[in-house]
């Protein structure tokens, strides 16, 4: 594929993740969020500083040294470019990212409380651990990005992270895969909220994400 037909198809692929986030109901009242897709060792595709309606022309190419290489970013997403810069790095096969402020999420970054792993959508759609928080800092400052880096090397196997008083941040190998595990990840906070009211959430029993692993080989080999 050309430069031009891997941006395309990527840029693509990101406009369906964010049309899925709000039909799954998953986003802020704002609706506030960014998306990236990496182009190559270099490269990302990142969302303008909106993602409600959004149009694959729209999406700006800039570089992991934060240069806008083509298209425009309010300054509302320029200040985030290292932020998932960093992911990228420390992440070779992360192929998308995801930031929202998804409700029962922030809450639990609100609470600097990591979200455990309790439902098995999350075990089937990449977390199968616990949520870890990220200590607070100034969105897009160095303080942000050293401690997301700093949770990623101490969380090797983690797809996501919660952001200290500020929401969540979500990658995985492409947009769509990356869009399941947001709601995922939503759906969990959720329920974990509404079970306090009950008693309190329950961990799996022993050997459950091997078990999940199995039902899932059954069906697909």
């Amino acid at each position: 594929m050309s430069d031009r037909d891997i941006r395309k198809e990527r840029a693509d692929q990101l406009v369906e993740a964010a049309e899925k986030l709000f039909a799954a109901g998953v986003m802020s009242h704002s609706g506030h969020a960014n998306l990236s897709a990496r182009l190559d060792g270099e490269r990302i595709l990142l969302t303008p500083g909106f993602v409600r309606g959004l149009r694959p022309e729209q999406l700006a190419t800039v570089g992991f040294d934060g240069q806008v290489l083509e298209g425009e970013l309010q300054s509302v997403s320029a200040e985030i470019i290292a932020m998932h810069s960093a992911v990228y790095k420390a992440r070779p096969h992360v192929g998308a990212i995801i930031h929202t402020h998804s409700p029962s999420a922030t809450a639990f970054a609100v609470a600097h409380r990591p979200l455990p792993c309790r439902t098995e959508p999350m075990l089937r759609f990449g977390q199968a651990e616990d949520v870890p928080v990220v200590p607070w800092g100034p969105r897009g400052s160095d303080v942000s990005v050293r401690g997301i880096a700093d949770v990623l090397q101490q969380r090797p196997t983690t797809a996501a992270v919660l952001l200290a008083n500020h929401g969540l941040l979500v990658f995985g190998p492409d947009s769509a895969a990356t869009a399941h595990l947001v709601v995922a990840i939503e759906e969990s906070a959720e329920a974990e909220i509404a079970a306090a009211a009950i008693g309190g959430a329950v961990d799996f029993p022993p050997g459950a994400q091997e078990a999940v692993r199995a039902s899932i080989a059954r069906v697909t080999s």
